[in-house]
């Protein structure tokens, strides 16, 4: 019976493995394509001939998203956008989050401001108000209008994950230190918080991914190139490539792109940086997930 129990286990694990080695295939393959057909001729790609390596290996769609100066200034704007976007995050999440995770009992005006946040989730003016708003308060052109619009929608979501991972915590750790004599900020910093890096760090990671690809906004207050997040640059940089201002070179280069070809390589760009994040984030983020979980 045991030998048949360990045997029956060990063919689950084979399938396990089977399963899941087919799903990481799934998930490279489209960006090992992407690559390729960033790296191949025009001709091969509108031929439709690029599968799985480059044909006619080359450089062109970098060395023309690459080429000029405005490429890396929007680079920068948008470092400075996740940079301070993360940041705000990091800070206003758990400090919104430990007084929400309590009982109506221990903070009285709990539902009225939970509801508050979820009403901003379900609601909202459009994006004319939001346009006049913005100007209004004079952050057309700003980094702050990328950081602070964008960054407020983001944040209610990432708030209610974080409730739910407060609330799962030992309540017997908040009392002991009550016991002892701590104060709530205390309590946050010393206790909810070591504890709560996996969640702080998965919401901190939705947070990165949101500010470094969401470019609508770049278009909608930004009026010029020069204050383009990397996203809106790139969206727009083939739309605004004006063919009487360029080089003899800079003609012949774009004359070898296609629309795919320059397209794989926006996309593949704009991934680099999460691809590097992801890693330092990984293990936390496991745990993250599992932020419903029954803890014993």
């Amino acid at each position: 019976m045991l030998r048949s129990k360990s045997l029956s286990s060990k063919i689950a694990d084979v399938v396990l493995i089977i399963i899941l080695v087919a799903i990481a295939i799934t998930c490279i393959l489209p960006l090992w394509y992407t690559l390729s057909l960033s790296l191949s001729s025009k001709t091969a790609a509108a031929a439709g001939a690029v599968a799985l390596w480059p044909i006619e290996f080359n450089f062109n769609s970098y060395q023309q998203l690459l080429q000029d100066s405005q490429f890396f200034k929007s680079f920068w704007i948008s470092i400075q956008r996740v940079v301070l976007g993360a940041g705000l995050n990091f800070i206003i999440v758990p400090l919104m989050a430990y007084p929400l995770s309590k009982t109506v009992k221990d903070f009285k005006g709990r539902n009225v401001l939970m509801w508050t946040l979820i009403f901003t989730m379900l609601f909202n003016g459009g994006l004319i108000p939001l346009y006049l708003t913005v100007k209004a308060y004079g952050l057309m052109n700003s980094i702050w209008a990328l950081v602070l619009v964008g960054g407020a929608q983001t944040i209610v979501f990432n708030i209610i994950l974080t409730i739910n991972f407060f609330r799962n915590l030992p309540s017997s750790l908040e009392e002991a230190a009550l016991v002892d004599g701590a104060g709530p900020w205390y309590i946050l910093t010393k206790v909810f918080i070591p504890l709560s890096i996996p969640v702080l760090a998965t919401v901190s990671l939705f947070s990165i991914v949101y500010h470094w690809n969401e470019f609508l906004y770049g278009l909608i207050f930004m009026t010029r190139e020069e204050f383009y997040p990397l996203q809106t640059y790139i969206q727009q940089l083939v739309v605004s490539v004006d063919p009487s201002t360029m080089t003899e070179d800079q003609y012949k280069r774009l004359s070898e792109l296609s629309n795919r070809t320059l397209d794989a390589a926006k996309i593949f760009i704009a991934m680099i940086p999460v691809l590097v994040v992801y890693p330092f984030l990984q293990r936390y983020f496991i745990h993250g997930i599992t932020l419903g979980s029954v803890k014993e």
